[in-house]
Parts: C-alpha cells; structure tokens; sequence
C-alpha cells in the first residue's frame, strides 16, 4: 500500500522557523556577551597583570643597577636643542620609566615602554620613538590607550591647568605641570608631538610632556592631547613611584 505525502501545515512550517531564529538569535547573543566581556573585563585583567610585571622588572633593575648621577636643573633660559642634546633612543619595547598622575587616584601608576606598537600599549603606555627624554629638552611625548588594556588614559580629559603629572626614571623624578585644557584633534595633527608642540600654549623651546589617546572613549576618530612642561627635577626616591 503506497503511502501518500503531504505538506507539512503552514503553521508548523512557521513555528520551525520561528525556533531556529530564536535558536540563532541567542547563540549571537550569548557570543556578543562573552565578547564584551572579553573586552571590559579580559583585556584589563592581562593588561593589569602586565603592567604590574613590567613595573616590578624595572625596580628590580633600579634597585641593581649603579647610582645614575642627576640630572642638572633646567637653564634659567630654555635653549635650542643642539646635536649633543638629541634624545637618543631607549631600547625598543623596554620600560625605562613610570608615570603617576595624582589626579587619577594614588594607586595610578603606570610604567612608560619605548614605542608606541599595538602589543606594547597593552602593557603600559608608550613612548613616541625620537622624541625627548623625562626632562630632556624638547617634547617628551606618551601615548595610551583610553579604554580596554586597564583604561590607562581613560581620565585623561578630566586634567586641568596646573595638575601635576610625575615621571620617574632611573636618577631622576621629574614634575611636570599642565598648562591647557585637553584638545581634541584629527588623527593626522601629528605635529602635537613636535619638539615645541603645534597648537599648544608653548611659545618656544623648553622641556615639555604631550599625553595621547584616542577619542571618544569607544572610539578612534580623533585623538585627545594634554600639554605640560617641566616645573621641577630632584633625585629619584627608592622604592618607584606611588601604586
């Protein structure tokens, strides 16, 4: 006996596919969680973990290395940068530095690598290669990321004219001082981290700091500038920095 074939009902047909998009559905949802979590959490986690990492090599070498002799105290009269001054570069993806920003909170701090490479910035912030020293004539220019990888920068816009800003090296803590608002600009405004930065309040050569990061927070559009310049220089205390 031949059996007949029929057509599924109109309605069964439609509450099939009604389950295999809801199936759908939250399996996209379920992985647009598990990516954000990813991003918020994750990347702040290792980020964290790295910086701390990195800190803690650079005070061990500190701590074994031969006292470096100071600095000396920045001219009454800031001077041209000659070819004896020139910063020379700091081995390519080290930490040479840490920065603390007291307007962040007392537990920020944060080491400073030379370069600005994507893998480097998930570990603290980066230098701009060929730019100045902590306190070396000429703009000593860091980057870091405003959001994900430990929100380093993420506070960035809420400096003010005359907060401080510490960077400490090997012999020497440096004080840096903010003298503009923060100032959004276009990607390709490189010129902000010009030995005497364009668009900045500084009307010649002197011993400046330039903070960047992207902007807005979530985005990359543009890029968020902070200008100081050097207030004050004195022998590195033991033990780094606050945090």
């Amino acid at each position: 006996m031949r059996s007949r074939w029929s057509p599924p009902r109109p309605d069964a047909v439609l509450r099939s596919l009604v389950r295999v998009f809801s199936e759908l559905c939250l399996t996209a949802g379920t992985l647009i969680v598990l990516f954000v979590a990813y991003v918020l959490l994750w990347t702040g986690v290792r980020a964290d973990r790295a910086m701390d990492g990195e800190r803690a090599g650079l005070r061990d070498r500190w701590a074994a290395a031969p006292a470096a002799a100071p600095a000396p105290a920045p001219p009454s009269s800031p001077s041209a940068p000659s070819a004896d001054t020139a910063p020379q570069p700091y081995p390519a993806g080290r930490a040479f530095a840490e920065m603390y920003v007291p307007r962040f909170g007392a537990d920020w701090s944060k080491p400073v690598l030379e370069g600005t490479g994507t893998d480097l910035l998930k570990k603290g912030l980066g230098h701009y290669t060929g730019t100045a020293r902590p306190g070396g004539e000429g703009n000593f220019a860091v980057a870091g990321h405003r959001r994900t990888y430990g929100d380093p920068l993420k506070d960035l816009d809420e400096l003010r004219p005359g907060d401080t800003v510490i960077v400490r090296d090997a012999a020497n803590r440096y004080t840096y001082t903010v003298r503009a608002a923060p100032l959004r600009v276009l990607p390709t405004e490189t010129g902000v981290v010009d030995p005497v930065p364009r668009r900045s309040p500084f009307a010649g050569p002197g011993r400046y700091l330039t903070l960047t990061t992207c902007d807005p927070e979530w985005g990359h559009s543009h890029r968020l500038i902070v200008w100081a310049e050097l207030t004050g220089t004195r022998p590195a205390d033991p033990g780094g920095l606050p945090g």
